[in-house]
């Protein structure tokens, strides 16, 4: 693989912008100041990779609702009829999403390795930082997969036109004026600062937007209240299992609320069957041998190399490579050891002089839309590093 040392974004210039967490815990940058270069072929397979996952998941999705396959996936019991009801009406609109996958750059095939639906970091580092790192290095800034930004500004306004063109939506809007409240958690600059480029998005696509900490939005039969308002829309950075778990009432009165229209959530509910890593076991049985696909089993397979890991959890948490042999690779502990396990087939990743590892980020917004890397080690953690891009 190929890569291009940069001069890296000084830190004043990145807490300019809004991004505060580009110092890691041992004092070293979080962006690393080397691109990787891809060609446009190597763009181009990404880009249809992504578009062609994206419609495998909805078909089985389909294929989970018909066949009530939810106790597989690890879904909790409190959420299914709102997935249900997200995912039958086209109003719940599915804002955005990041594939990640391993090869593309190396020869080798593209291979899902699982889909970030549900609440997907690095948008700030795939759409504003990794373009700024060209900029400032006097490159050619269009020189990447990378459309992220006016994706998101498309697809928040086809909250409103849906399936139409989006050059109706004033014309929609005006007459409706419905708002969206953003909402993170207090406490967290990533998250908060993250949501607050999705409200900016939103708020230029042509929409009344606020903002405001989960901690201090109201629920209510009647709807979603904050600053003294009522909002029709409401965007979460909160996982939709943590809602399930650790807050039940709010999940039988975001479910009552979706069943009485008085409120529409993004990304939906229905991301949740995507977000468990549970939906590649599926996937396999729909599509086995698929090209883009890894084995993936509820039982360990036999006689393979292959990834143990949680249908819901974050950051590599509670993970272990294990060798054809049944003996450890390498394994990490986390807190996600109560969720179901998965066993998928193992890749290796593309890997560098120094021996860091580099997974693939597609984002998908109505289309996929942009690309950007995470280095680190055979388990990625939140310790890796993000890596931008440039197509040579």
């Amino acid at each position: 693989m190929n890569l291009r040392k940069l001069e890296p974004l000084t830190n004043e210039y990145l807490e300019s912008i809004g991004f505060v967490w580009h110092t890691d815990e041992d004092k070293t940058s979080y962006v690393s100041n080397e691109v990787v270069e891809i060609s446009e072929d190597e763009a181009n397979a990404y880009y249809e990779a992504a578009n062609e996952l994206y419609d495998m998941f909805c078909e089985a999705g389909e294929y989970v609702i018909e066949n009530n396959l939810f106790h597989e996936l690890n879904i909790p019991f409190n959420l299914v009829d709102v997935i249900k009801q997200s995912w039958e009406d086209d109003v719940h609109w599915h804002i955005y999403s990041r594939f990640d996958l391993a090869g593309g750059i190396d020869g080798k095939p593209i291979k899902l390795i699982e889909f970030n639906a549900d609440t997907p970091t690095s948008l700030f580092e795939t759409a504003i930082i990794q373009w700024a790192l060209l900029k400032a290095n006097n490159l050619d800034e269009a020189s990447q997969f990378n459309n992220l930004y006016e994706a998101l500004k498309d697809n928040f306004k086809r909250i409103i036109t849906l399936d139409s063109d989006v050059e109706k939506f004033e014309e929609y809007y005006k007459d409706l004026g419905w708002k969206i409240l953003f909402s993170s958690i207090s406490g967290s600059s990533e998250d908060e600062n993250t949501t607050k480029l999705l409200q900016h998005i939103a708020t230029e696509a042509g929409f009344n937007t606020d903002f405001e900490y989960i901690d201090k939005v109201e629920f209510s039969d009647d709807g979603i209240f904050a600053k003294d308002k009522s909002f029709e829309f409401w965007f979460k950075l909160i996982p939709w299992e943590d809602i399930a778990i650790n807050e039940s009432e709010l999940a039988l009165l975001l479910t009552e609320m979706i069943e009485n229209k008085k409120a529409i959530i993004f990304n939906p509910a229905y991301t949740l069957m995507f977000q468990s890593k549970g939906f590649m076991k599926i996937l396999w049985d729909l599509y086995p041998e698929h090209p883009l696909l890894l084995e993936t089993s509820f039982e360990p397979l036999e006689g393979k190399k292959q990834v143990e890991k949680r249908c819901f959890g974050r950051e590599g948490a509670n993970t272990k490579i294990i060798n054809a042999d049944g003996s450890i690779d390498v394994q990490t502990d986390g807190e996600y050891e109560g969720h179901k396990a998965i066993y998928q087939e193992y890749v290796e990743f593309p890997k560098d002089e120094q021996g860091n590892y580099y997974q693939a980020g597609v984002f998908y917004a109505y289309e996929a839309c942009a690309l950007g890397f995470r280095k680190g080690e055979k388990i990625l953690n939140n310790m890796s590093k993000f890596v931008g891009h440039i197509i040579k």
